[in-house]
């Protein structure tokens, strides 16, 4: 089986072909991304606009150099995929529509990818990997604890009532004058820093349910800043450390309770699967670390190349789909907002953040 994937729900322009066997096993034949940090860098963040933009401008392109390091032609492909949500609409439905004309014009099947299932289920790409499995799925728009329990049946155990992780960290960053994309640049910062200067409050701690909230600890960081002005470099460092080690310890507390929900409805989960952006952040990775063992868990994180958006995740989860016969119509509409677990109610307080989404 051979899937080209195409992914624009954001700030990344990437497709991507990959072939599966028989056996479910997958290879990547190809991957292009093209990132496009440099036209949002003046802005401190993604303008739509511009990111649509940049995704008609280079889409055709970076399908073409795609398949043209698979060494396979249209004609060849089991399926065409692409993201269909959740995302920045301008940019999910340039994906999408390129995506319906090249199956349309090589009467190829049509696969319309939950952007969040793809996250799901890329460890499988990487790792032979059977269900359920417990995914932490934590970028600049989600943060979320969900059972994997199959193809399409996810069930959320926790997630953000607030602000995403990723968009806590660069909202941090923001405010302490570091350069986009601000992530990468707290945790930069945060290595030279001392994580015990400041006493940050560590949200949800000790709380019965799995859910996140960040927006308190993101705004404890601004009031120390704004006291402190103006801010030497290491009081940059300082209230970085600070605030990275607050977000780990409750990352950590609001992990080991979803875990432990997980293993009383489902029973003991096969590994915890961190996915996204942030799951690249070193600190975060041994904080997860952490809480695997204590659960006496395998920790599964696919390569940074697969945990920021790309075009191979989306191609996959699109093989996974048509494995199982799942094929989508010309009418599958482009998303801004995509549940992954249908049936999933808000929690109390929820502040219709997309990190819900």
């Amino acid at each position: 089986m051979l899937v080209l994937g195409i992914e624009t729900t954001c700030d990344e322009t990437a497709a991507a072909v990959i072939e599966r066997q028989p056996d479910g096993s997958g290879k990547i034949l190809s991957n292009i991304v093209h990132s496009q940090i440099s036209d949002h860098a003046p802005y401190g963040g993604v303008v739509p606009e511009i990111a649509a933009r940049a995704h008609i401008d280079l889409l055709d392109g970076i399908v073409g150099r795609a398949m043209k390091d698979a060494d396979v032609n249209f004609a060849q492909l089991s399926g065409v995929a692409a993201a269909a949500g959740p995302g920045l609409i301008g940019g999910v439905i340039v994906g999408l529509t390129t995506a319906k004309a090249i199956a349309m014009v090589h009467d190829t099947p049509l696969v319309a990818v939950n952007h969040l299932e793809a996250h799901a289920l890329t460890p499988r790409l990487t790792t032979a990997l059977a269900f359920p499995y417990c995914l932490f799925l934590v970028s600049g728009g989600h943060t979320q604890i969900v059972a994997v329990l199959g193809v399409g049946h996810y069930v959320r155990l926790g997630t953000t009532v607030d602000d995403a992780m990723g968009e806590a960290f660069d909202k941090v960053a923001k405010m302490l004058g570091l350069p986009y994309p601000g992530g990468p640049q707290v945790e930069r910062a945060a290595s030279g820093g001392d994580p015990k200067r400041f006493a940050f409050p560590r949200p949800m701690l000790g709380r019965p349910d799995a859910n996140f909230s960040l927006s308190g600890l993101k705004t404890a960081v601004r009031n120390e800043a704004s006291r402190l002005i103006p801010l030497e470099e290491q009081d940059i460092a300082d209230l970085c450390a600070s605030f990275q080690a607050a977000a780990l310890e409750s990352t950590a507390d609001r992990l080991s309770v979803g875990l432990r929900l997980f293993e009383e409805q489902f029973g003991p989960p096969h590994a915890l699967v961190a996915a996204g952006g942030v799951a690249s952040n070193q600190a975060i990775r041994g904080a997860l670390q952490a809480v695997a063992a204590k659960a006496q868990t395998t920790l599964i994180i696919p390569p940074p190349a697969l945990c920021t958006d790309n075009g191979a995740m989306i191609a996959w989860a699109g093989a996974e789909r048509l494995a199982l016969g799942l094929t989508d119509t010309m009418e599958a509409p482009p998303r801004a907002r995509w549940l992954l677990d249908a049936d999933a109610k808000a929690p109390a307080g929820h502040s219709k953040s997309r990190a819900a989404y």
